[in-house]
């Protein structure tokens, strides 16, 4: 059973970063200083557990755009099992009663292949492709309110 929570722990919160390392850094090649940036302490995070395994991270945070939603990781060995709709739909809840969203749009710099994830939720492409950590992304957009 797949679970998600808010790290709102030490504990919880190495284990997101875990997950992050071994999705991006590792597995992605994506730079450390990259991967975790000087948004951390501002953002909300999130990890999912596969019992007692965390198997999934996602954070959140408010720019001057919008609502950034970021970072959406998922372990090879879990994919295709729904944590990563799981994680999109408990990120979406938080926002919805901790933010300020009325009026405000939601938005994020998706992977290509995780493109039908967000689209799901309503998020539509809105601009060119672009390269970021030398991965192929899409901004796609919600609004909200």
């Amino acid at each position: 059973m797949v679970t998600v929570q808010l790290a709102d722990s030490n504990i919880l919160l190495k284990q997101a970063f875990k997950v992050r390392e071994e999705v991006f850094v590792n597995e992605q090649q994506v730079a450390r200083d990259e991967e975790f940036d000087i948004f951390e302490d501002e953002s909300h995070h999130f990890v999912a557990h596969c019992g007692d395994e965390p198997c999934g991270a996602a954070r959140w945070r408010t720019t001057d755009e919008g609502i950034k939603l970021e970072r959406f990781a998922v372990k090879k060995s879990y994919r295709g099992r729904g944590v990563g709709t799981l994680l999109v739909e408990s990120v979406l809840e938080h926002i919805a009663v901790q933010a300020d969203s009325a009026g405000k749009k939601l938005y994020l710099n998706a992977q290509i292949s995780a493109m039908p994830l967000y689209e799901k939720f309503g998020f539509k492409p809105e601009g060119d492709r672009f390269m970021e950590c030398d991965i192929e992304h899409q901004k796609m957009v919600r609004k909200i309110g």
